[in-house]
């Protein structure tokens, strides 16, 4: 008999943003903020065979 297939697959989303950068301009001195920018993705992983598989430190946990 065969084994029995296995599927799973997952996406979490991931949002991040950087610092905020400064330039000051003279004369007269000012100072301009410019908000850092924010970077979202949604990565994805999927897992696909013939047994669960067995992650290198062990069980999934849970």
């Amino acid at each position: 008999t065969c084994p029995q297939p296995w599927v799973d697959a997952w996406n979490q989303p991931c949002l991040t943003s950087c610092a905020d950068s400064r330039a000051v301009v003279y004369p007269p001195p000012v100072v301009l903020t410019f908000p850092g920018p924010i970077i979202s993705s949604c990565p994805q992983e999927s897992v696909v065979g013939t047994v669960l598989p067995v992650p290198a430190g062990g069980s999934w946990g849970s």
